[in-house]
């Protein structure tokens, strides 16, 4: 599928090859997107689960890493995740002993996360998993990183 869009003279609608089906679902970047994004993450759960991790705690533990001590708020936007998703993940993870939950003195409605020990910990034990999912061999190092910024590209447009 190498379709190309053009924008018209006066930078309406682009135009749409003659043929082009928009209702394809192999014409569906949503899809193709979900797709990949499913498959990827299907292809974490062996390495993440002796580690007693998902997908989504993992990243969890990725974004505190990077900044510890935060909101549950502050940590829900980095990771576009909601309360709802959010905040059984956590309980979960405080169970597990990864992370600590307290309620701010100034306004108890404002909850602070924040890494324990086994929580830092588990950095080193994930340390090489990065290097794992890179042996999948998905895209290159050079069409991965133009890939990766056109999303963060389309995340932003998105926030």
């Amino acid at each position: 599928m190498d379709v190309e869009f053009e924008k018209s003279q006066n930078n309406e609608e682009p135009w749409i090859p003659e043929g082009f089906n928009p209702l394809s679902l192999d014409n569906q970047l949503c899809f193709a997107l979900y797709v990949c994004s499913k498959e990827i993450i299907r292809r974490y759960n062996p390495i993440l689960e002796p580690l007693g991790l998902t997908y989504t705690s993992y990243i969890t533990l990725l974004g505190l890493w990077e900044k510890d001590d935060i909101t549950v708020k502050e940590l829900g936007q980095k990771l576009f995740l909601d309360s709802g998703t959010l905040t059984p993940l956590l309980k979960k993870m405080e169970i597990q002993g990864l992370v600590k939950r307290t309620r701010s003195n100034k306004d108890e409605r404002t909850v602070y996360v924040r890494l324990t020990e086994e929580g830092r910990a588990m950095r080193s034990k994930c340390q090489d998993i990065p290097r794992q999912m890179m042996c999948y061999n998905f895209l290159d190092l050079n069409k991965a990183g133009d890939l990766l910024q056109s999303l963060h590209s389309i995340m932003e447009k998105m926030q």
